[in-house]
């Protein structure tokens, strides 16, 4: 069987009002470039859109899972095009603009990308939330962590090259595809070029839910660039909340001047910590789950020999504040369990206890992670 040039690929969910409108525009751009195409329809749908895709001649495959990744995954493994084009099968994209993506391509690009915001919105395609702060929001944030420089990151009409393809790692099963595919592009150093397009309003209400997609997005980017937003921003405030704490100690009639000032600075280390450690089991299931790479100072924690270290800096932080805690009811116990007022000592005990806690925790649950891979102690 010959290869054909062009796959054209489309998830579809209950599109049966659409589907087949999709379907003639992308063969008629096949007719009017005479090339050899496919159209393969990624089906979930329990309506008769895969029955109207097979009797226009359409490849129909049905995904395990539902899910936008999902669809992509089972429709992508059966395309055999030199050249991949993937849209939505809602009509809301024009693939009679197909041709737009075939050009970068022949000059050498490895992804293109349809670019709504630098095309045409028609009347009621986009909700203004999603136009003017969704969707620029979430690209800038992906431009600055990835280093990339595009308009539209959540563009549903895309092109690439099946080598550009087959060096992404792709695996999720949900809108975070979008994303994923994008931050792999970058990191594998695909030349990205954008084309304007048209985006059209859809027939059947929109399947998109606009806080908890946007936030799956965000998440996602996180778990490949956990360090410098997370674990950075907790790393300074346990170090300022730390310091805060022991210059007011220093200082001295803690209780009767800097109260306020000195539970502050212990809730700064306390919440900074609970940060820092946060954003290092992230970085750990990162790399663990094989999305985003190890650094150096990851390797190195990775390692059960380090985790050991950790657990023993836990518990040592932990016997500390036990210790404070035990010298206020030594104190308690001189006065005859009368009144008592050492609050000051009451917040480091507190703040020390909760911090080894946490070291001990993380160090656990980075061991529990490590196990997927088979490691352990030499």
């Amino acid at each position: 069987m010959d290869t054909p040039a062009l796959s054209v690929v489309l998830p579809a969910l209950n599109e049966e009002a659409t589907i087949g409108e999709c379907i003639e525009k992308i063969r008629q751009v096949f007719a009017d470039l005479s090339i050899d195409g496919e159209i393969i329809i990624a089906d979930s749908s329990d309506d008769r859109t895969a029955a109207i895709a097979r009797d226009l001649g359409a490849t129909v495959v049905r995904p395990e899972k539902r899910g936008y990744g999902n669809a992509y995954l089972a429709g992508l493994a059966c395309a055999r095009g030199d050249y991949i084009v993937i849209g939505d099968a809602d009509n809301t994209y024009d693939f009679l603009e197909i041709p737009k993506f075939l050009a970068p391509l022949d000059a050498g690009a490895d992804m293109v990308l349809g670019s709504r915001l630098r095309g045409e919105i028609r009347p009621g395609a986009m909700p203004a939330l999603h136009r003017y702060v969704g969707n620029p929001l979430l690209t800038r944030l992906l431009n600055r962590v990835f280093g990339i420089r595009i308009s539209d990151a959540h563009t549903g009409l895309r092109a690439f090259r099946r080598e550009a393809l087959e060096r992404l790692n792709l695996k999720t099963g949900g809108m975070e595809f979008a994303s994923e595919m994008i931050i792999e592009a970058a990191k594998a150093n695909l030349r990205i070029d954008e084309v304007p397009i048209t985006y059209s309003a859809r027939v059947a209400p929109s399947k998109l839910q606009s806080f908890s997609d946007g936030w799956r997005h965000v998440r996602f980017m996180l778990l490949y660039r956990p360090i410098p937003f997370i674990t950075v921003p907790g790393l300074l405030f346990t170090i300022f909340g730390f310091f805060l704490m022991v210059i007011f100690l220093f200082r001295g009639d803690v209780e009767t001047s800097f109260i306020h000032s000195f539970i502050l600075g212990a809730l700064f280390f306390v919440g900074g910590l609970q940060a820092l450690f946060a954003g290092i089991n992230i970085a750990v299931y990162s790399a663990v789950q094989g999305y985003g790479e190890a650094g150096s100072f990851i390797s190195r924690l990775m390692n059960y020999h380090n985790l050991e270290w950790e657990l023993l800096a836990g518990i040592l932080l932990m016997a500390g504040g036990g210790l404070v805690g035990l010298g206020i009811l030594r104190d308690w116990a001189a006065t005859g369990f009368g009144p008592l007022f050492q609050i000051a000592n009451a917040v480091w005990a507190l703040a020390l206890f909760l911090a080894g806690m946490q070291v001990v925790f993380s160090g656990i649950f980075t061991s529990m992670m490590l196990l997927k891979r088979g490691e352990g102690p030499d």
